[in-house]
């Protein structure tokens, strides 16, 4: 006992030297509302899983809502238990004391979106009748997944959001909130993300849903209580997976380099270290995600169109009240230079404030949660130099006037 606690407290000083928020807790909260979608349909009440890390201030100015992508969830940092070997949240090297989403300044909250599968009411959630909902759960667009977090910002007695922040469906999720709730929002980071999911998105995400779809075991979204689709879902990951890399990355990491083996097996087993690295993507990643889940949100992202409602991606932006920063990546092929650059000119022509750095990585679409000290020096050093512009302000306004 003496040494596993010895081994334990070993763990927990070297996490709190790397910055780590320590151990946090995932919270919930309820809402009996009906929440009316985009599709017509309506939602009968609904759940929101989330964490927050650091402190709301008196004046409730310094709350930062951060995204996230397909696969994520509420966990963006710290841990959540004691045990050794547990992986921090999905962002952990991002928010922290000091780091890129300083907690010792911000007050940081993350939500998992409608429609997943960690603590949000999604397909695997109970309908009223007692049993999951599965296909019955009505199709939710990033719109609704914003609608849906606005009731807890509600809920935490936030009016105006200092920043909203995301990379991919994260950065979706923050350019539509700055549309829908231009008053709310004084600055958005939308990094490695597009103002609208392309032809070729939709064709990558079809794929993931077809092979779901070609698993015997999906039964039409009915396997709730029975053996999962976890090949269907494993292979969709895997071909996600692969767009989130790029052609260098992949390379440098495996090359042609053998597995296990010396040369050509001439079978169908594993040659390849690549091959054995996208098996295990996929095989890991069925055990924390729901097959259904995947499906709902990789057609939110299909739908994705911050035009849509406005009748033009101008007339959307023209909205925005916040200020941009914008970061694209020169190997990401995912979501490209060129869908920033759509976004960037047009918040240039509507005369709305927006930085735009386009940074040269190799690591693909990933590079945004790779490129830490670069993505702390843009981000952080952005968020430093509003804050700081915002004390000024108000420091001023509190002056009693002569």
């Amino acid at each position: 006992m003496a040494s596993l606690n010895g081994h334990k407290k070993q763990v927990q000083a070297r996490r709190v030297q790397r910055g780590s928020v320590g151990i946090v807790q995932r919270q919930s909260i309820s809402f009996e509302d009906t929440l009316p979608l985009r599709s017509g349909q309506m939602l009968d009440g609904f759940t929101l899983a989330y964490e927050t890390y650091g402190q709301l201030n008196a004046e409730r100015t310094n709350a930062i809502l951060i995204f996230h992508a397909l696969s994520g969830d509420a966990h963006v940092a710290g841990y959540h238990t004691d045990d050794p070997d547990e992986k921090p949240g999905w962002w952990d090297d991002a928010v922290g004391p000091g780091k890129m989403f300083d907690i010792d300044r911000f007050f940081v909250i993350c939500a998992n979106v409608i429609g997943g599968c960690q603590g949000s009411t999604g397909p695997s959630s109970l309908a009223p009748d007692g049993k999951p909902f599965g296909l019955r759960f009505p199709i939710v667009t990033v719109p609704d997944m914003v609608e849906a977090q606005r009731y807890l910002i509600d809920a935490l007695g936030i009016e105006t959001l200092f920043a909203v922040a995301g990379g991919s469906m994260g950065g979706m999720q923050a350019l539509q909130w700055s549309v829908d709730y231009p008053e709310r929002v004084r600055h958005v980071l939308f990094l490695a993300s597009t103002p609208k999911s392309s032809t070729q998105n939709i064709a990558f995400n079809e794929i993931g849903r077809q092979a779901i779809y070609a698993d015997p075991r999906w039964n039409k979204g009915d396997y709730y209580g029975k053996e999962a689709p976890n090949a269907g879902l494993a292979v969709a990951r895997m071909v996600g997976h692969i767009t989130y890399m790029s052609e260098t990355s992949l390379d440098h990491k495996f090359g042609r380099r053998f597995h296990g083996r010396e040369s050509f097996g001439y079978t169908f087993e594993t040659d390849f270290e690549v091959e054995s690295y996208f098996r295990y993507q996929g095989s890991k990643f069925v055990h924390r995600f729901d097959a259904n889940s995947y499906l709902y949100i990789t057609k939110a992202l299909d739908y994705f169109d911050i035009a849509d409602g406005y009748g033009s991606m101008e007339a959307a932006l023209s909205r925005m009240k916040a200020a941009t920063l914008v970061v694209s990546f020169s190997s990401d092929w995912l979501y490209t230079a060129e869908q920033a650059l759509d976004l960037v000119t047009a918040l240039e022509q509507l005369e709305k404030p927006v930085q735009y750095h386009l940074v040269q990585a190799s690591f693909g679409h990933d590079s945004f949660l790779v490129e830490v000290e670069l993505m702390t020096r843009l981000i952080g050093g952005y968020l430093d130099h509003h804050w700081a512009l915002l004390e000024q302000e108000t420091a001023r306004v509190k002056q009693p006037q002569e």
